[in-house]
């Protein structure tokens, strides 16, 4: 078997990014559907929710060791499979018990792609990595901004949402094909071992920024997720709401690579977190079509750069922690939003009944809950403006530091 070409793996990790990304998108667009062929109360649905965010850690926790274990291949056809069962299973739920367990399947799937992809695309282009793995990271809000207008107009059509879910199966038959037809390139140049990357996470500068990632990841994941039920009632679609930020996000990640360089990463996290908190609470505030896309447009810019940025952090400031910091900071900030989902869901059932407790007008309901959840969503990257702002003053710029060249190890000469 042949050894596939670096464009050819990175175009299949595009695709298998892209698939995790309609997962998150598709799904938003769908929530309400679920609530009411199910009987499904919010909270419920959070649970449901948490299930994708609490698969994704356990995918990268694991997948770290299991990357310098079993090789990259190995790991996306797990992904692959988890994603074939995962979407087939949610098409045929039953009902609530089925779908936490179909949806912890993808996310599961989310993970394993995330922690397969990250390192091989940082090895094979290792002398250009900001570069391509910003290129990479294009496919989350562009996966998103696909899957939000395929559920637009499958919705509008009246089509049910279990073609909606169908529609992933073909890009997840499409990087499957792609991976298991050839063999994966050796790795030359990253360091793949498991007991030195753990020993550098034990460190006060890990553990803060793994504090700060289950933050960076509510504010962004958290308000995309239930952006479908929190802004239903204000005239703006809500899909096409989803749809202008992650355009905004991606067109911002495809030229992140020299505004990253030309800024200090904690100056970009910084800032980030100040116009994220802008746009949420303007958001929360807004109750006309107008100013809800408006805001929308500010917090897709204050958090386009968040997820890449924190992950570009671990590698330059702690380049020892290898492929396994890079895949675990990712999924602690999964986990953070496997917490934090049910307690959303919950924000809105209270704040629903609480609007209706006090009598306010039945086509006003929707609307004051959905602006109390957000104002209590403005409180995420509150904290990080402080968190950041502190890192900001504390941590210097300082030169990317140079790991010395690495050999192949025999599990990556292996083939996988």
């Amino acid at each position: 078997m042949t050894t596939i070409s670096n464009s050819r793996l990175f175009t299949a990790s595009c695709f298998a990014l892209a698939v995790t990304a309609m997962t998150f998108a598709i799904r938003a667009g769908i929530l309400g559907q679920l609530g009411t062929d199910f009987g499904l109360t919010d909270g419920e649905l959070g649970f449901v929710n948490a299930m994708a965010f609490l698969g994704f850690p356990i995918a990268t926790i694991i997948g770290g060791p299991l990357y310098n274990l079993i090789g990259a291949k190995n790991l996306m056809l797990i992904a692959f499979a988890s994603h074939l069962i995962g979407l087939l299973l949610t098409i045929f739920a039953g009902g609530f018990w089925t779908l936490l367990i179909s949806t912890f399947f993808i996310g599961f799937a989310n993970g394993a792609v995330e922690a397969g992809c990250n390192p091989i695309i940082a090895d094979i282009y290792h002398k250009d990595k900001t570069t391509m793995l910003n290129r990479f990271h294009v496919w989350f809000p562009g996966g998103i901004l696909i899957g939000a207008l395929i559920s637009f107009a499958m919705t509008n059509l009246g089509l049910s949402w279990k073609l909606q879910i169908a529609v992933m199966l073909v890009p997840t038959a499409i990087y499957g094909f792609m991976i298991f037809s050839k063999e994966f390139p050796p790795m030359r140049h990253s360091v793949m071992d498991t007991g030195a990357n753990a020993k550098s996470m034990i460190s006060p500068l890990f553990i803060f920024m793994a504090l700060c990632m289950t933050l960076t990841a509510t504010t962004e994941l958290g308000t995309q997720q239930w952006i479908e039920r929190v802004l239903g009632s204000t005239g703006a679609h809500p899909m096409l709401v989803l749809a202008l930020m992650t355009g905004i996000m991606a067109t911002g990640r495809f030229f992140a690579g020299p505004i990253v360089h030309a800024l200090n990463p904690t100056g970009v996290l910084f800032g980030s977190s100040i116009i994220a908190t802008a746009g949420i609470f303007l958001m929360s505030i807004s109750s006309s079509a107008g100013m809800i896309y408006l805001s929308a447009i500010l917090f897709a810019l204050g958090v386009m750069y968040f997820w890449p940025t924190m992950i570009g952090f671990i590698a330059e400031y702690m380049p020892q922690t290898g492929a396994f910091g890079m895949s675990l900071i990712g999924g602690i900030g999964m986990f953070g939003l496997s917490i934090w989902n049910p307690i959303i869901g919950s924000w809105l059932d209270s704040a629903r009944a609480e609007a209706t407790a006090n009598g306010t007008a039945a086509d006003m309901i929707e609307l004051v809950a959905g602006q109390a959840t957000l104002s209590n969503l403005t409180l995420f990257p509150l904290a990080l403006v402080v968190a950041f702002g502190i890192l900001f003053f504390v941590i210097k710029p300082k030169k990317k530091e140079v790991l010395p060249g690495v050999r192949p190890t025999p599990q990556s000469q292996a083939s996988v």
